[in-house]
């Protein structure tokens, strides 16, 4: 227990330390350390109180969640109710994070001191869960149910200058001296009776019987988001629980909620997610220790959408950055536009006011190379268009100094023919933000053949700093991200060629639990966008070209989606619900004609099939050629970057656990048959059909 929990005396008051890292989990043995001090402190008639306090960077960041749903020691279980009944007080210092049975640990002490950097809150739901140790029945009591609500089914961190106003936490202590600061509170607290349990608090459930549609109106607030979903209802009825029950009923029905959805497909889903995006940062020839580059400033090249998306994720985290162009009139409206994007930020309520002067102030507008010369990273952002990346290259070459960061937003070109332009390959890596830059999750990182370990580590750490969930790949054409979902684009198009309307199509992936149908997105974007690449492309890569008949006609129509009122769908005026339009059904039925195809009656599941299972055959591909590690990875970028359901874990595990490899490689075989050569399935696919393997066994 010696080496988990540490138990020491400063004069009268006893400290409990936990020593778990790297963020002090509720493992196996933590709570036992803790309690068997609790007992210590308890039996010393010199102690008057104690603080529960956290090593190292955090207090208690949660339960292990390799251990969520595993079957706890009859100590794990009664702790912290104890804790809260003792008679002497208990004083929870927390700094870093207290999360999950870190908060309800600190919930159950009875008084709670926190650094203002500190973050406290309920995420369980995000792994498909509920709070299972007390806090949906101790944060209502203490914040009242509408709040509780809020913070538990939404599962966000609460800063702890938030948390006080809220009434989480009692009192701010100065950071860098948290320990010296809780001794002191506790000694001032020690001899106050009787003692603040939360659990016996009940005058803020009185909220729940003044207003008793509170619960209905959480359920139809959260309806579109969480359809599908089972925890965040059951987060709703525990809540309900404790607004209507006693303490020990409550906490009886909050662990039977648990019990029920603890081993979901929802919850397994939810939890390979979460060890997904934390193994995709881990590249098998960049040992851990690899040295970094610290990045204290950077530089953009190129104003537009997505360079300016790119300033902002820098300006964000309070890294100064550069943003280049070569015309005044680009690079004015540029900052004009980041300047918009943050004032409808704090429209919205998402940014304070003050924030957007201080954000636009590390925004720094140069037009020359010269001035950006010192910075530790520079990211290329231009249209894509290879000549002209190349030409930036070779000037980064000459511009930068040493040691700095040559990075391309590029999402589908040649990272090693830009790196060919420069003396200096092992610095140039590919930075994929996805659009819009400020908002989208995903950072694809690229490595070239000969991008060096430092590169890729110091890239991994920056996305991690900007707040992004980050995956690596190697480089190859449209790299792992987009590479595997022009498939889906593709079956997109040719199921309507074939007999389906873009009101099946949406309907059928909104129901798999998209935000959106893939056409409703391609009108919200905007047709034009898409067909001025088609017809570049065309120009310059006819053998490479891949034409769209239906759409082509659709905006040589004049439908260019929500923006002009009619795209595949129609649109009524301050209406962006798509609504079916029989045009586009004559338009497609016009296009299958001249192609010569008879349309048919087409099912939802081939709809589903058809879509996803061409991406899971081009993803099998490019595990095969090694430029992806995990096919875990092909699920972190499709989580991040393409709306993929969460709940249901990625593509590969969709794949995996809803049809499994066997049947995955026979509907491919069956579909190859009948409808061409790319359905040919992946030579992987085919040595894990045969082999009774998984693609999580790749």
């Amino acid at each position: 227990m010696s080496d988990l929990v540490d138990y020491q005396k400063h004069g009268a008051v006893g400290v409990i330390t936990i020593n778990n890292p790297p963020v002090n989990a509720l493992s196996p043995g933590v709570p036992e350390g803790i309690y068997e001090s609790l007992q210590q402190g308890m039996k010393d008639d010199d102690v008057k109180a104690m603080v529960l306090i956290g090593g190292g960077r955090s207090f208690i960041a949660g339960a292990d969640i390799k251990h969520v749903g595993a079957k706890k020691s009859p100590i794990a279980m009664k702790w912290r109710d104890e804790m809260e009944m003792m008679d002497k007080p208990v004083v929870a210092a927390i700094h870093g994070f207290a999360l999950g049975g870190g908060l309800e640990s600190a919930l159950c002490a009875h008084y709670r001191v926190a650094v203002p950097s500190a973050k406290v809150g309920l995420p369980e739901v995000l792994i498909g869960i509920l709070p299972g140790g007390g806090g949906t029945q101790r944060l209502p009591r203490l914040v009242g149910p509408k709040k509780a609500l809020d913070l538990i089914v939404t599962g966000r961190h609460v800063p702890a200058p938030e948390a006080k106003d809220l009434g989480i936490i009692d009192d701010l202590a100065p950071e860098g001296d948290l320990l010296n600061a809780a001794v002191a509170y506790a000694e001032k607290i020690a001899d106050i009776r009787p003692l603040p349990r939360v659990g016996e608090r009940d005058e803020k459930l009185q909220e729940a019987k003044d207003d008793p549609g509170i619960f209905d109106a959480m359920r139809k607030k959260i309806a579109r988001k969480a359809r599908n979903q089972v925890a965040p209802y059951n987060c709703i009825k525990c809540v309900e629980a404790a607004c209507s029950m006693p303490l020990r009923e409550g906490l009886a029905r909050e662990r039977e909620l648990f019990d029920e959805i603890r081993e979901g497909e929802e919850t397994k889903a939810l939890k390979y997610a979460f060890f997904a995006e934390r193994e995709a940062t881990k590249i098998p020839d960049v040992p851990r220790d690899t040295p970094v580059t610290k990045i204290e400033s950077a530089a953009v090249i190129g104003a537009g959408t997505m360079g300016g998306g790119i300033a902002m994720c820098f300006a964000n985290v309070g890294i100064p950055v550069k943003l280049l162009e070569i015309d005044q009139g680009a690079l004015d409206k540029g900052i004009a536009k980041i300047k918009s994007n943050y004032e409808v930020s704090v429209k919205r309520g998402s940014l304070d006011a003050a924030a957007v002067p201080e954000r636009m102030a590390l925004i720094e507008p140069v037009l020359d190379y010269d001035s950006i010369g010192n910075a530790d990273i520079v990211i290329e952002a231009v249209f894509e268009n290879l000549d002209v990346k190349k030409e930036i290259f070779a000037k980064l070459d000459e511009t930068m100094k040493d040691g700095a960061i040559l990075a391309s937003n590029t999402s589908t070109l040649d990272i090693d023919a830009m790196a060919a332009m420069t003396k200096r390959p092992g610095d140039v890596i590919g930075t994929h933000f996805f659009s819009p830059a400020n908002v989208m999750k995903l950072l694809e990182v690229v490595r070239g053949e000969k991008t060096d370990a430092a590169t890729i580590a110091s890239s991994i750490k920056l996305g991690r700093a900007l707040n992004k969930v980050v995956g690596v790949c190697g480089n190859c054409d449209g790299f792992l991200a987009n590479r595997t979902r022009i498939p889906f684009k593709i079956e997109m198009m040719a199921l309507l060629e074939e007999g389906a309307l873009p009101e099946q199509v949406d309907k059928v992936m909104y129901d798999f639990g998209y935000p959106m149908g893939p056409f409703a997105v391609g009108d919200l974007a905007g047709l034009d966008i898409s067909y001025a690449t088609r017809q570049r492309r065309a120009k310059e890569d006819p053998e490479g070209y891949r034409p769209d008949p239906i759409s082509d006609a659709l905006v040589e129509e004049g439908r260019l989606g929500q923006k002009t009122g009619a795209g595949y769908f129609l649109y009524k005026e301050g209406d962006r619900t798509p609504y079916p339009d029989p045009k586009v059904k004559g338009i497609i039925d016009a296009v299958s004609r001249q192609m010569g195809v008879e349309r048919r009656e087409i099912s939802d599941e081939e709809v589903l099939n058809r879509l996803l299972l061409s991406s899971v055959n081009e993803a099998a591909k490019i595990l095969e050629e090694g430029i992806a590690y995990r096919s875990s990875d092909v699920d972190v970028m499709w989580l991040n970057g393409f709306g993929f359901p969460r709940y249901r874990g990625g593509l590969m595990f969709w794949a995996d656990n809803t049809l499994g490899v066997p049947k995955v490689y026979d509907t491919l075989c069956e579909w190859h048959e009948k409808y061409g050569g790319h359905w040919k399935p992946s030579n992987l696919i085919a040595d894990l059909a045969k082999s009774g393997k998984a693609f999580s066994d790749v």
